[in-house]
């Protein structure tokens, strides 16, 4: 059913009021809007419409009406009108990005840090894994004659660290011949393909150079497809706290346990598409996070995408401006990573 335009005002004006307040409005407050020229009465009988489409709810606790996840979604849909920054937060994002930084994820971590601090919601990163980008340059460095790190460069500008143990058997000099070799015949080599192609292409090359290839071999995948978790990246996780439909304990603790399995939250912010994505309620297949809305965008390094970046909080979320946020966000983390 198409909404009149008379429905349409209604409905976002109660949205919009819900999303500054977190309080139901009823016909009365919203006749005396500006802009609303109507009666009391008939805004009445129009929420009473737009509840029985859906759109809306009615709380026990008043007359008043609040959105359903369906009025978000229409809203998010069909209203959103763009958000103006302030001078001040157009500064606050550029000067992340002013700063120099050594490595991808400070530039990351303090992205994170500003979007929270910006929405009061709590911002995730999802930073590029390592097995889908492309190897730069290997190095392994021995610590003593047992231990050692892995520190794997990509083409991307990540950089991974990986410790790993050391046979008394290994010469520290087959190391240093193996890096060498893997460095000449693998640059730019998928991460990912790197284990077929040391099995079908290094075994005959290292027979001339490398002792005992096959214990080399066996430590050197050991060093290069341990399993550790994708790049992870939270930073407001308190400011859950902070919003009034999250104030009752076990709600929170469900919260804050949905969040910290990165597994799981991997899996929800992983993006094949480009470009902003809104999950309300329950389209984020989770019952934990039933009454959380998810928006994220992902950002790219020449073209290729890299990562996502996201926030998460309250059904009732500020969409325009957050959307505006995180878009500008994603284009100064891609620029960024582009000039690298």
């Amino acid at each position: 059913m198409v909404l009149s335009g008379r429905q349409l005002l209604i409905l976002q004006v109660i949205i919009d009021e819900f999303i500054q307040t977190a309080q139901p409005i009823g016909s009365r407050a919203i006749s005396k809007k500006p802009g609303i020229s109507y009666s009391p009465a008939t805004i009445r009988n129009e929420m009473a419409d737009l509840e029985e489409m859906g759109y809306l709810e009615k709380t026990h606790s008043s007359s008043g009406r609040i959105p359903s996840e369906k009025g978000y979604r229409f809203y998010v849909d069909h209203m959103l009108s763009p958000f103006h920054m302030s001078k001040e937060e157009h500064a606050l994002i550029s000067t992340v990005f002013d700063q120099e930084y050594v490595d991808f994820e400070q530039v990351v971590q303090k992205s994170g840090e500003v979007l929270s601090d910006l929405t009061n919601y709590t911002s995730i990163i999802l930073g590029p894994e390592v097995f889908e980008a492309k190897l730069k340059q290997l190095q392994i460095i021995q610590l003593t004659k047992t231990s050692a790190v892995a520190i794997l460069v990509t083409n991307k500008g990540h950089v991974e660290h990986r410790s790993f143990t050391i046979p008394a058997e290994i010469k520290a000099s087959d190391l240093e011949k193996l890096v060498n070799i893997l460095n000449e015949k693998f640059y730019n080599v998928p991460i990912i393909e790197l284990h077929n192609k040391i099995e079908a292409e290094l075994s005959s090359i290292l027979n001339s150079y490398i002792d005992n290839v096959s214990l080399a071999l066996k430590y050197l995948r050991g060093a290069l497809f341990s399993q550790q978790p994708d790049n992870y990246y939270m930073s407001g996780m308190a400011n859950m706290l902070l919003q009034p439909e999250f104030n009752d304990l076990e709600k929170i603790h469900s919260i804050y346990s949905i969040i910290e399995r990165e597994d799981l939250m991997i899996k929800l912010l992983r993006a094949k598409e480009q470009g902003i994505k809104i999950s309300i309620g329950q389209e984020n297949k989770i019952d934990e996070m039933q009454d959380l809305s998810l928006i994220k965008a992902t950002y790219s390094l020449s073209g290729e995408q890299l990562g996502t970046i996201a926030l998460l909080g309250p059904k009732r979320m500020d969409y325009s401006r957050v959307v505006s946020l995180i878009s500008l966000l994603s284009q100064h983390m891609s620029k960024t990573f582009t000039d690298w």
